[in-house]
């Protein structure tokens, strides 16, 4: 174990198989971090039961946090949770981390990444973009967070859905700085 501290938060964006993909994935590497707390805003629930058509479940090692529980360590910098993962991340709460409102658990969260200066991952899934939605992203990029939209490549040839979707989920990896095997460019298998 590495003592590394994980917050992923999912909203309800469309994309909750962003989600799915990333929690199996973090599950299939258990030895790159201690720590994995996870925050849903409501609507992420009913898009769960829309779009993964089974029940969440919080895997063992994983702790879900409720969206008002601002006792949850990663509420605070001094717990040093250093990095967080938002994904799908929909434009409202996009718009709320960029002009610095926590008003639940996610967006403080958010707040804590931008103001200790950690690593803070924000995966929009949303078409077309307003002008709007890129000021803040541009907003949010000059604080220090990535914006990671969740569009797909297709040089490694994907095969099914799944693999489609790992496109952007391990790109996420890598960037949250996890060791992952994926199909990189320039390799032999491209």
């Amino acid at each position: 174990m590495n003592n590394r501290k994980i917050v992923l938060g999912i909203t309800g964006s469309s994309g909750a198989v962003y989600a799915q993909t990333l929690i199996h994935q973090l599950c299939e590497i258990p030895d790159q971090w201690d720590q994995v707390g996870i925050v849903m805003s409501k609507n992420a629930l009913i898009n769960w039961d829309l779009e993964v058509n089974e029940q969440f479940r919080v895997p063992d090692k994983m702790k879900l946090y409720e969206s008002n529980d601002f006792t949850a360590p990663f509420a605070s910098g001094s717990a040093r949770y250093g990095t967080m993962i938002i994904c799908p991340c929909s434009m409202g709460s996009l718009a709320r981390i960029a002009s610095g409102i926590s008003q639940d658990l996610l967006t403080r969260a958010a707040d804590v990444m931008i103001k200790e200066r950690r690593r803070l991952i924000l995966v929009p899934r949303e078409t077309p973009l307003s002008l709007v939605h890129l000021r803040n992203m541009v907003s949010i990029t000059e604080s220090g967070a990535m914006v990671v939209p969740a569009i797909p490549s297709f040089y490694s040839n994907p095969q099914s859905k799944l693999d489609v979707i790992k496109t952007v989920t391990n790109r996420i990896l890598d960037l949250a700085g996890f060791e992952i095997k994926t199909v990189r460019w320039g390799d032999d298998s491209v």
